[in-house]
């Protein structure tokens, strides 16, 4: 188990020193295919409002857009958020801003989280507040989703083990999906259901239950 102090900003100033895009999200088949997981395991077919802290370029971003009504994307980067935004001109609703997390965590509420390649940066006690901060200001019945690259990075903070273990300790989240491969890992969670009329005990409905279904 790797935890490390979370990583400082000037780790990301250099990635991106002279490069648009650092990962190479907009062209890898690898990034693409793991996008594609990632929308396919959004339990609602539309969201009200979603919040995706880390966004960098946006690709993840623009297919989240698709599914939203409104999107709030945040980047540490000026340069990742400049980029991130054009994608995003197409769709009203999304934005794509300059935003820290820890440090700053957004206003109201929002029915979809999305971790995607964020929590490893961050030590046990950064991601319990961003975990805590999630649950504070997920709707009932919303989702947050967490996906993270699972081979050794020498800066990262954490892996990707101990992250999702994390996530899925979190109170007020109950698993509804989890994908695994050598490769990354995918968890979605769901807010408690406070009602338990509907004979869940608590429990986030599955998409079988929320149609109907079962």
């Amino acid at each position: 188990m790797m935890n490390r102090p979370s990583v400082p900003g000037t780790y990301f100033a250099e990635m991106y020193r002279g490069r648009a895009d650092p990962w190479h999200l907009a062209e890898r088949w690898y990034e693409q295919r793991k996008y594609a997981l990632t929308m396919a395991s959004l339990p609602v077919r539309r969201y009200r409002r979603a919040f995706e802290p880390g966004c960098s370029v946006g690709v993840l971003s623009a297919l989240l857009a698709e599914r939203c009504d409104r999107l709030l994307s945040w980047d540490r980067r000026p340069e990742a958020v400049a980029v991130a935004a054009k994608r995003l001109a197409s769709f009203d609703g999304a934005e794509a801003v300059h935003g820290v997390v820890p440090e700053q965590w957004p206003d109201g509420e929002f029915d979809l989280i999305v971790f995607s390649e964020l929590l490893y940066y961050f030590d046990a006690e950064d991601r319990a507040w961003l975990l805590s901060e999630a649950v504070r200001s997920l709707a009932e019945g919303g989702h947050v989703v967490a996906v993270h690259w699972r081979h050794h990075v020498p800066e990262h903070a954490a892996d990707a083990e101990t992250v999702h273990a994390d996530v899925r300790a979190q109170p007020g989240l109950t698993p509804l999906a989890r994908h695994e491969e050598d490769d990354f890992l995918l968890d979605v969670m769901g807010r408690h259901e406070t009602s338990t009329d509907a004979g869940t005990n608590g429990a986030a409905l599955s998409v079988a239950a929320l149609e109907g279904l079962v």
